[in-house]
């Protein structure tokens, strides 16, 4: 079947799809799915990697947007028993009743790709791994360590949830359209953080963000701006060797959660929301 006869990319979607075979090998080699396992597939467009994921895992959901793709979809879904399609936005799919073990595949468009990973992530114990197309400079934003300009809040609270691979960069023309930027695929294995609860990843959360709210500032300073009692933060820096004038950027993931902890053991220094 030509181009021609398949439905057309719609720019403000974000849609480039993909065309290339041996990207949805390597994705697939990567993703692992095995017949006991279930996937969720967020935008699979014209179905390539829906295929491959249908003849690889025990069942797939995917979930489309675009009602003309999953019409398309849905005309070749007697070929695939296994396959569940949705039409919907994945920003609204509740991912809170995905069975345990879930592996996550999805070519995310970019406009939506950060506010996707974090939904993703927050049901981490539903999870075992994600395998995402992402836009390269988004990919080295996830894989980033502190001291970088690259590394921030994404870097922090996905490297808090999972272990991250940049495993290979992707060409635009394996797409079509081809984007305007380079692609990579990245491997997030989700880490089992028996000990957390919403708040405490809630609190932690806040923290970040606070110390990134301000990049040019010290940690103490951009930490204070945002509510924090600065001699508190002060004595948790002072507790756990660090500088006061150290910044937020050169604090590696395990400081963040040694300093987090630290600050909520006194809870005069947390801002009231």
């Amino acid at each position: 079947m030509g181009d021609s006869a398949l439905p057309a990319a719609i720019k403000h979607l974000g849609q480039n799809f993909l065309i290339d075979p041996n990207i949805v090998r390597k994705i697939i080699s990567l993703a692992e799915p095995s017949l006991d396992e279930s996937v969720l597939e967020i935008g699979p467009g014209r179905g390539i990697l829906t295929d491959a994921l249908c003849r690889s895992a025990g069942h797939v959901t995917a979930i489309e947007v675009d009602p003309r793709l999953h019409a398309y979809l849905s005309e070749r879904q007697t070929q695939f028993p296994n396959l569940t399609l949705v039409l919907g936005d994945a920003m609204a799919y509740p991912i809170e009743h995905l069975p345990l073990g879930t592996i996550v595949v999805a070519n995310l468009p970019y406009y939506l790709s950060t506010p996707i990973l974090f939904r993703l992530l927050e049901q981490q114990q539903r999870i075992t791994r994600l395998v995402l197309m992402l836009q390269n400079e988004v990919a080295d934003r996830l894989v980033a360590k502190s001291g970088g300009s690259s590394y921030g809040v994404l870097s922090v609270m996905a490297q808090y949830s999972a272990e991250i691979t940049k495993a290979f960069k992707v060409s635009p023309q394996c797409f079509r359209p081809r984007p305007d930027v380079e692609s990579a695929v990245v491997l997030l294995r989700t880490k089992n953080r028996i000990e957390q609860t919403r708040e405490s990843r809630d609190q932690f959360a806040a923290i970040v963000r606070a110390a990134f709210a301000h990049r040019r500032k010290t940690l103490v300073n951009s930490l204070r701006d945002q509510g924090y009692d600065q001699k508190h933060v002060v004595a948790a820096l002072s507790a756990l060797h660090l500088s006061a004038s150290i910044r937020a950027e050169n604090l590696s993931l395990e400081e963040f959660i040694m300093l987090a902890r630290q600050i909520h053991e006194s809870p005069s220094s947390i801002p009231s929301r």
